[in-house]
């Protein structure tokens, strides 16, 4: 019960955060950022309540499961064709310790590729965009924000937080300074389709049903994202371009299966290719970072990692969404990997966290609480993406963009949050 108070606490706590962070308190008394952050949570556990909490619903966890299971499967023969043995074919010799044959690269990440192939083919279909109108609508009529912000909004929780923008792109030149700014929130709150089940083959083997968590943490986090954008850029009636703007029926993409199909190849590979690279990159740098700790503080008999630093920092954080005080350092490492690395290596190392270090509602809260983009190398992706789309407004997305890497982390916060409350300790 203490713990579950904890993680309410929370809940009162991130947005007090956020508005005590916005740039017009003035325009945004008690009793409205009471009202918003009612309507935000309110919608956050309706989702939560609906899909984790109902039988029925919850039954689809098992069936996404099976999903990512046989799209790993198939991705896994295609790679086997491709590399044999070194994609987990049969082995020309004798093999000492299997355990040892698992390559990052030829294992795991083609899988993105499969699923940017079927994400194009379901936009080709129509069947995307059925979804994302469908959920634009829902945030339209519970969060009071405009057709082009809505459906931006509800279609992060599908596709990237470049992406995302493109359907609203007429919009975006006369949207409000706070409109934007929660296009940009929404953006780094979620995380994508097709990266979904890459982040789910790593967490399945011990979080059971991982893929289905991952999406309901996007659908969650598109509320809290809305919420806590409101409070930190204040907006009226003007976000988007009014209340009543809509985008409109969308038709199914043009040309044929095969286009599409080569199309989300080529869009799968590059994704793949940047994954890979970042992932290289960012691993170095942390290593660099510990071996220049080690060096530095070696001399007072410290042994400092970049790790432990983010621990000591982030526990605040961690216990205030409901993490018990004994895990709350390890869970800040974890959170703060996600931030200022990326939330890929953060699920990494979450997933080889054994049992007896971390508590199953401990990772179940992780879990949703590192859902999102929120982290310095999306950070410049996003803002690049946008100022191509609106170069006119250059200005505002650069002063927004660091905002919105915070106003992001603390959406996924407080997904966490909610996790936390609903969730009994073990």
């Amino acid at each position: 019960m203490a713990l579950m108070l904890q993680s309410l606490l929370g809940l009162i706590v991130i947005p007090l955060i956020a508005w005590m962070l916005s740039e017009n308190r003035r325009a945004l008394p008690l009793a409205t950022v009471v009202r918003f952050a009612a309507t935000g949570i309110t919608l956050q556990f309706l989702i939560a309540g609906l899909l984790i909490l109902v039988p029925p619903a919850a039954s689809l966890f098992g069936l996404l499961a099976s999903a990512v299971a046989a799209l790993q499967a198939a991705t896994g023969e295609g790679m086997k064709f491709l590399f044999g043995y070194l994609a987990g074919g049969p082995s020309p010799f004798p093999v000492t310790d299997p355990s040892k044959g698992f390559i990052l690269a030829l294992q795991a990440l083609p899988l993105v590729v499969i699923v940017s192939v079927l994400s194009r083919l379901l936009y080709h279909w129509g069947i995307m965009q059925r979804m994302v109108g469908f959920l634009g609508k829902l945030l339209m009529r519970t969060m009071g924000v405009s057709g082009p912000l809505g459906t931006t909004a509800a279609a992060n929780i599908f596709v990237g937080m470049v992406e995302a923008p493109l359907l609203a792109r007429p919009y975006l030149e006369t949207m409000s300074r706070g409109g934007l700014f929660a296009v940009m929130t929404t953006g780094m709150a979620t995380v994508a389709g097709t990266v979904m089940a890459l982040y789910a083959s790593f967490l399945e083997p011990v979080l059971p049903g991982a893929v289905g968590h991952l999406l309901v943490a996007s659908l969650m986090s598109a509320p809290a994202a809305l919420l806590l954008a409101r409070l930190m850029v204040p907006w009226g009636d003007d976000a988007g371009t009014g209340h009543d703007a809509d985008l409109g029926e969308v038709e199914p993409g043009t040309g044929s299966v095969m286009d599409a199909i080569a199309t989300g190849t080529t869009d799968g590979a590059r994704l793949l290719v940047s994954i890979a690279a970042m992932l290289l990159v960012m691993v170095a740098i942390v290593a660099l970072a510990n071996m220049a700790l080690g060096a530095a503080t070696a001399p007072l008999g410290l042994n400092l990692s970049v790790e432990k630093v983010f621990g000591w920092v982030l526990t605040p954080l961690a216990l205030i969404i409901g993490i018990e005080w004994s895990e709350a350092a390890q869970a800040g490492q974890l959170i703060g990997i996600k931030t200022v690395l990326n939330e890929l290596l953060a699920y990494v190392q979450l997933a080889a966290t054994g049992p007896e270090a971390m508590s199953g509602r401990t990772r179940l809260i992780l879990t949703y609480a590192l859902c999102g983009f929120a982290n310095f190398g999306s950070l410049g992706i996003m803002t690049g993406g946008l100022i191509a789309m609106c170069p006119a407004r250059r200005t505002d997305i650069l002063a927004l963009g660091p905002r919105s890497l915070i106003s992001g982390t603390l959406a996924t916060l407080m997904t966490g949050a909610v996790i936390g409350v609903i969730t009994v300790p073990s």
